[in-house]
């Protein structure tokens, strides 16, 4: 569960700093920086799911040959 919460706050570092790099001079394109953040929130809940699947028995579906 740490290393969720720390790469959730390493893409959000991340994702500020590309939002504050591509925003003008007049304000903050947080459009940008809450598009990547959702990107990697997606990405990284995907990664937690599939590492919590059960895994299935691979020895039952083998053919035997």
């Amino acid at each position: 569960m740490i290393r969720f919460a720390l790469t959730l706050l390493f893409f959000l570092g991340l994702s500020l700093g590309v939002g504050f790099l591509l925003s003008g001079d007049d304000s903050f394109d947080w459009a940008i920086a809450g598009g990547l953040f959702a990107f990697a929130t997606a990405g990284e809940l995907l990664r937690w799911w599939v590492r919590r699947r059960p895994r299935k028995n691979s020895a039952r579906q083998s053919s035997g040959i």
